[in-house]
């Protein structure tokens, strides 16, 4: 199977950039950037599309796609913005990896390699850029990859598994994401399946990351919870986890790894007569605001205000969005929330009040199949 599929995956590649359109002309500032938006895609349709958006308007230009990839669900650009990389949300699993040019909005294959975990859905680099690592959904785990200067991905050095064989049994663990901390002296992994938090050491900043074994190193969360995406505070000094199954969101102090909890509260409560499906989670960055995406019935964005003595939050309102509201994204800038609806097929564009954090709905929407996944890259002048 995986022969057949890393052959198709490769064919689809090669051809990964046959759909591009000329880049737009519009007058360069430096308030424009480029939107790469990852989307559920068979090969057929964009899996990669670029956008210019400007950061004062919140309008935007389509500039390029690739067809020819699958499932690119979730993506990460290097530091310093020359590379993007890619899972491919797929049984047998993969990453793949592009150069972007910031001043025309193109992508590039580069190559790319298998996770040996299932269905990649989270895909994170260090600073230094000398690795990514997935987290691996369907078979809970993680996969480490060396980087190579040119941005190609180097074979697998290491894969985690949090269960053998054995112990597979319900719960399974369904790996969510993997942050580091913002010292990068941890990543910290989530455990939907069997509400955890597990905390790696990055043993050497460069080459391979190592699951400390320690009990005090993994954090249990209420049962039932099912953590799926993490975010510091800008201070460092709080974590938060979005908990899909439960509709919460957990607070946590943190100091050189999580120290406790401070406060579970209600995200989803749209949806409480049915089955909750909380999604993503993100603070403005003066983090004085942080939101949460709930899909499912609720389709809404919650709206929280930050307490930054405790880090504790005070829900202020919701926001209707589109179907399926899986990922959202906060310019730099803190003017505007974009917010990817799966389900209704389009980019809903919010300003956000930086008073009040409530957001108004400027009737802007990117129309664009499937949008999973959202980042910012900075545009250079031609």
């Amino acid at each position: 199977m995986k022969n057949w599929v890393g052959l198709f995956v490769y064919v689809l590649c090669m051809y990964a950039c046959s759909s591009k359109k000329e880049s737009v002309d519009v007058p360069l500032n430096d308030n424009r950037l480029f939107l790469i938006v990852g989307s559920y895609s068979d090969g057929t349709t964009a899996g990669i599309s670029v956008y210019d958006f400007e950061m004062q308007t919140g309008d935007f230009e389509y500039v390029s796609d690739v067809k020819n990839i699958l499932n690119p669900s979730y993506l990460v650009v290097s530091p310093d913005e020359k590379f993007v990389y890619s899972t491919n949300e797929i049984e047998d699993g993969a990453v793949s990896s592009f150069t972007f040019d910031k001043k025309t909005g193109t992508l590039s294959l580069i190559n790319y390699q298998f996770t040996e975990g299932a269905d990649p859905c989270y895909i994170n680099i260090n600073k230094e850029a000398t690795f990514i690592v997935t987290a691996n959904y369907t078979d809970g785990s993680i996969s480490v990859f060396p980087l190579t200067e040119n941005g190609s991905i180097s074979p697998l050095s290491q894969h985690i598994a949090f269960s053998s064989p054995e112990e597979y049994a319900l719960p399974h663990p369904h790996a969510h994401t993997a942050i580091f901390s913002p010292n990068e002296k941890y990543l910290f992994v989530t455990d939907l399946g069997r509400d955890r938090i597990y905390q790696f050491d990055v043993a050497d900043g460069r080459r391979k990351i190592y699951l400390n074994q320690e009990k005090d190193h993994t954090v249990l969360l209420k049962a039932g919870s099912g953590p799926r995406h993490l975010v510091f505070h800008p201070n460092g000094c709080f974590l938060y986890s979005i908990n899909e199954l439960s509709g919460t969101i957990a607070v946590f102090a943190y100091r050189d790894g999580i120290q406790h909890l401070v406060q579970y509260v209600d995200s989803d409560t749209a949806s409480r007569a049915g089955q909750k499906a909380s999604a993503d989670i993100h603070l403005t960055p003066d983090g004085k605001f942080l939101y949460a995406s709930n899909r499912s019935e609720a389709n809404e964005l919650a709206i929280f205000s930050v307490n930054s003595n405790d880090g504790q939050l005070t829900n202020i309102g919701y926001q209707e969005t589109g179907i399926h509201p899986r990922n959202f994204i906060i310019s730099p800038n803190g003017k505007f929330l974009l917010c990817a609806n799966r389900d209704s097929n389009n980019i809903q564009i919010f300003e956000i009040d930086t008073k009040s954090g409530l957001l108004h709905d400027t009737g802007k929407a990117i129309s664009v199949d499937k949008p999973v996944c959202l980042k910012w890259i900075t545009k250079e002048e031609l």
